[in-house]
C-alpha cells in the first residue's frame, strides 16, 4: 500500500493481506478524524508489486527499487502500479468535471439536488493540493524508473555489442582463414587433366601460372633450407690435376667447339655492359648486379643474362674448380633433380645429362651439355689470373628427348679472375689479398610453352640466388686451406 502526504509519499509493506488491511481501516479512521488528507489520498492497491511485498524480502516499490541490480521486468511492474495511481485523481477529477458541466445545464432547484448528491458522494471534499502532491511524486517515481531502464537497457546494448564484437572478429577470423587455404589450394597442383599444366591449351592464366610457380619454389627452398644442414655435415674432397691439363686444348671429338666458345666468351662476354642501351639491370645488391637484354623468338623467351660479382678471400681457379667439378654439386646446385656423366671426353671436358626439380605447373626439364674448364693463358704479365668454365648444349646418342621432360638449350659461362693485392713487408699472400672477379653469362632456350613473364620473373629471382649461394659455399669451403691459385 501507498500513503501520500503533501509532497512526500510511502510505500508500506505488512507481513500478510490480514495485517495491511487493518493497517489500511486504522488510517482511515485516523484520516476521517484528523480530516488530514483527501479520502482518494489514500487507496488499496492490488497491483503484483503490492500482492507480493508480503512473501518477498524487500519491498519492491520502496526506494531500495531503484537500485541498479533489479531487472528491467520488474521495473516495468513498477511503472504499471505508477500509472494506476495517476489514473485515479484523474478519473476523480473527470468525474467532477462532468458533474459541474451537467449542473450547469439544469436549473437552479436541480442544479442544487445534483450538488448535494455530488457532495454526499464526497466529490466536492476533493483536496487539489493533495492530489497535486500525489502526481508530483508520481511522476517523480515514473521518471526514475523510466531513467533506470534507460541504464538497464544501456548495459544491455553494451553487453550485447561486446558480443557482436567477439563474433565479428571470430568471422574475421575464419574469413581470413578461408581466404587463406583458398589461396593456397590455388597455388597447388589441384587442378586435373593437362589443360591445367604447361602447354599449348593451357587454362591457367599468367597470374595463377606465376602464383603456382612461386608457391612452389618457396616450399623448395624451405625443403633446401632443412637439408642444407645435413649437407654442411658431410665434408667431401676431390682431386684438383695440375695446371698444365686445365691448360691444353684436348683431341676429342668436341675440341674445336670447345676452343670456339672459349674464344667467344673471352671476347665478348667480358665486354662492359653498363653503358649498353639494350641491356637492362634488374637486379644490383651489393657487388653484384645482374643484367638482362630481352630478346622472344617465335614466342619464347631467350633473354641473355650476364652477371658480375666480386668475392673476397678466394681465387678464380677455386671458384671454377667447384662450379665444375661434379663431385660436389649436390652441395651447392638446389635446382637439379638428379644428373649423370654420360661421357669423360678428357680431363677438363665431360658431358653431363641432368633433369631438373618440376616446378608445377611447369613441365619438367632437362639438359645434355658439354661442361669444361680452362685456364687461360695470360698474354702478359699484367693480365689477371683468369679461369673459365663453360657448359654449351650438345646430343648424344645416350641421351636422347624424351616425353616425359622438355629438353632446354643452354649457352653458360663462369669466367673468374684473380686480382692480388701485395702484402705489407715480407709477409705472405694470404686470403685477405686476393679478391675475385667474376663474369656469369647464360643464354638459356627453355622451350615448352611457359608465359614470358613467369620465366623473366623467376630468372630474375633465382639468378642472383644461386650466384649468392654459390659464391658463399666456395668461401665456406676454402676458408683455413692453402690459396690454390
Amino acid at each position: 500500500m501507498d500513503i501520500s502526504v503533501n509532497d512526500s509519499v510511502w510505500y508500506l509493506r505488512a507481513q500478510d493481506p490480514e495485517h495491511r488491511n487493518q493497517w489500511i481501516d486504522s488510517i482511515e479512521q485516523h484520516r476521517a478524524v484528523s480530516g488530514y488528507v483527501s479520502e482518494s489520498s489514500l487507496r488499496r492497491h492490488g497491483s503484483m508489486l503490492s500482492l507480493t511485498s508480503a512473501t518477498s524480502g524487500y519491498s519492491a516499490t520502496s526506494t531500495s527499487s531503484f537500485k541498479k541490480g533489479h531487472s528491467l521486468r520488474e521495473k516495468l511492474a513498477e511503472m504499471e502500479t505508477f500509472r494506476d495511481i495517476l489514473c485515479r485523481p484523474v478519473d476523480t477529477l473527470q468525474k467532477y468535471f462532468d458533474g459541474c458541466a451537467h449542473a450547469v445545464t439544469k436549473d437552479e432547484l436541480q442544479r442544487d439536488k445534483i450538488f448535494q448528491c455530488l457532495s454526499h458522494k464526497g466529490i466536492n471534499g476533493i483536496d487539489f493540493k493533495g492530489e497535486a502532491i500525489t502526481f508530483k511524486a508520481t511522476t517523480a517515481g515514473i521518471l526514475a524508473t523510466l531513467s533506470h531502464c534507460i541504464d538497464l537497457m544501456v548495459k544491455r546494448e553494451d553487453s550485447w555489442q561486446k558480443r557482436l564484437d567477439k563474433e565479428m572478429e571470430k568471422r574475421r577470423r575464419v574469413e581470413d582463414a578461408y581466404k587463406s587455404v583458398l589461396s593456397e589450394l590455388k597455388k597447388k597442383s589441384h587442378f586435373g587433366g593437362p589443360d591445367y599444366e604447361e602447354g599449348p591449351n593451357s587454362l591457367i592464366n599468367e597470374d595463377e601460372f606465376f602464383d603456382a610457380v612461386e608457391a612452389a619454389l618457396d616450399r623448395h627452398d624451405k625443403i633446401e633450407e632443412q637439408s642444407q644442414c645435413e649437407k654442411s655435415r658431410i665434408q667431401r674432397s676431390s682431386s684438383v690435376p695440375s695446371g698444365d691439363v686445365f691448360s691444353c686444348v684436348g683431341s676429342h671429338r668436341f675440341a674445336e667447339k670447345v676452343e670456339e666458345m672459349v674464344r667467344n666468351h673471352m671476347t665478348y662476354s667480358l665486354q662492359d655492359v653498363g653503358g649498353d642501351a639494350n641491356w637492362q639491370l634488374v637486379v644490383e645488391e651489393g657487388e653484384m648486379k645482374v643484367y638482362r637484354r630481352e630478346v622472344e623468338e617465335n614466342g619464347i623467351v631467350l633473354d641473355p643474362l650476364k652477371a658480375t660479382h666480386s668475392v673476397k678471400g678466394v681465387t678464380g681457379h677455386e671458384v671454377c674448380h667447384y662450379f665444375w667439378d661434379t663431385d660436389v654439386r649436390n652441395d651447392w646446385e638446389t635446382t637439379v633433380e638428379n644428373f649423370n656423366i654420360v661421357e669423360t671426353l678428357s680431363d677438363n671436358a665431360i658431358i653431363i645429362y641432368q633433369t631438373h626439380k618440376r616446378v608445377w605447373p611447369a613441365s619438367q626439364r632437362d639438359v645434355l651439355y658439354l661442361s669444361a674448364i680452362r685456364k687461360i693463358m695470360a698474354n702478359n704479365e699484367n693480365d689477371p689470373d683468369t679461369w673459365l668454365v663453360c657448359n654449351f648444349s650438345v646430343e648424344h646418342e645416350n641421351a636422347q628427348p624424351n616425353n616425359r621432360c622438355v629438353r632446354a638449350k643452354i649457352n653458360v659461362a663462369m669466367i673468374c679472375q684473380t686480382l692480388v693485392s701485395p702484402p705489407e713487408g715480407d709477409k705472405e699472400i694470404s686470403r685477405d689479398n686476393i679478391l675475385c672477379k667474376i663474369t656469369y653469362v647464360a643464354n638459356v632456350n627453355p622451350g615448352g610453352w611457359a608465359p614470358a613473364s613467369v620465366l623473366r620473373a623467376v630468372a630474375k629471382r633465382e639468378y642472383p640466388k644461386f650466384l649468392k649461394r654459390f659464391t658463399s659455399y666456395v668461401q665456406e669451403k676454402t676458408a683455413g686451406k692453402p690459396i690454390l691459385f
